[in-house]
């Protein structure tokens, strides 16, 4: 029976089912079950976002997310985003839809786009949703905020992040135009009311320079002094009308902010896991690991260890086999071992494959 059938379960049972569904997603490598029931799975979710109510959507937003997670790149996610995508560009640009499934919404997409989208025009189109977005927060030329509630702000926030995660994968050129067109404007969001509007914008500047550094060393911004007054001003912020602790977060990302633009600097960070270590040495790593980590919580490590496809995007090799004594430390039951250790095999021939077709390929110019 699907999650989502109204003329069989109430509300409150379907959204039992797929909180039920994302606690085992955030936690367990479940490939061949959900590969199997994947139809059944996308037909649940689009039509709680389509009948469903706010809690509802955003558990099934929520749900479209770890389902492309588990799945990978490829075909399979691919598929589950061509049937939802539509579904979330109404929602987000439907200005009486549901504030919290609006925001919901913004986060899944931009993810799902990551792992799923196979057409780099695409990638561009869903990062112009989310421009349209976030620019709404934009402070004016003469330096007033535009008059944005908190639970709108938030969506804008959600929209700008999705769309920082996007950057990452966008080509040289459309590097080129972004840098053009949003570096000179996105400081104006660094006068928001929203202290997380302001740490967003902040990560994101200084992503961007990290990419625009990338593709060439000499880069130059024109209002770049200005930038760092601004920067340093809030990694120096005393204002009394803005909560201590608010102040103290924002203190922090913007040291780390300003690091990034006058110096091009990065405050490494080290992941342990099981018996490994994965280093978080960029804002492009950062900024990936903070939006997955965003949807399988205290699962991350154990994704890191055991999915192929989030291995593969962190560079960390094909899944390592585990003792089993560590395995028992771990406290992973019959079932997890045997999916581990399938990932594990189809992960090494995976790269088998890849050795071979490397190897045809020599000497065959």
């Amino acid at each position: 029976m699907s999650v989502c059938e109204p003329h069989f379960c109430s509300a409150k049972t379907r959204q039992g089912a797929l909180d039920g569904l994302k606690t085992a997603m955030a936690t367990r490598i479940l490939y061949e079950f959900i590969s199997e029931r994947r139809m059944t799975i996308t037909d649940s979710i689009e039509r709680c976002l389509k009948k469903g109510k706010g809690d509802e959507q955003r558990a099934a937003a929520s749900l479209a997310c770890l389902l492309c997670i588990q799945l990978g790149s490829g075909i399979e996610s691919e598929e589950v985003l061509k049937t939802l995508k539509p579904v979330f560009k109404n929602i987000l640009a439907d200005g009486s839809a549901n504030i919290q499934a609006r925001q919901a919404v913004a986060t899944s997409l931009g993810l799902c786009t990551l792992v799923a989208e196979d057409d780099i025009l695409d990638v561009h189109s869903t990062m112009e949703c989310f421009e349209n977005l976030f620019t709404r927060s934009y402070a004016k030329v003469d330096g007033t905020c535009p008059s944005v509630n908190l639970q709108t702000s938030q969506l804008h926030t959600n929209a700008l992040l999705s769309w920082a995660l996007l950057l990452t994968i966008c080509t040289a050129n459309q590097l080129k135009d972004i840098l053009r067109k949003h570096l000179p404007k996105l400081p104006r969001l660094l006068e928001s009311e929203d202290v997380n509007m302001r740490i967003a914008a902040g990560e994101t500047i200084a992503l961007l320079f990290e990419l625009a550094r990338d593709m060439d060393s000499d880069f130059d911004f024109d209002d770049w002094e200005e930038l760092c007054d601004k920067l340093n001003a809030l990694a120096t912020d005393c204002n009394k009308h803005r909560a201590k602790t608010d102040k103290k977060k924002q203190r922090s990302v913007f040291r780390d902010v300003l690091k990034a633009v006058e110096e091009g600097d990065f405050q490494s960070e080290t992941i342990r896991f099981g018996t490994e270590r994965m280093t978080i040495d960029s804002w492009v790593r950062k900024r990936t690991y903070d939006a997955f980590r965003e949807f399988v919580g205290s699962g991350m490590n154990y994704h890191l260890q055991a999915n192929e496809f989030i291995r593969d995007v962190f560079e960390l090799g094909p899944p390592m086999l585990v003792d089993s004594a560590t395995m028992k430390a771990m406290k992973i039951s019959r079932f997890e071992r045997h999916l581990h250790n399938s990932a594990a095999f189809k992960a090494r021939t995976k790269a088998r494959s890849k050795f071979r077709d490397k190897r045809v390929d020599v000497g065959e110019f």
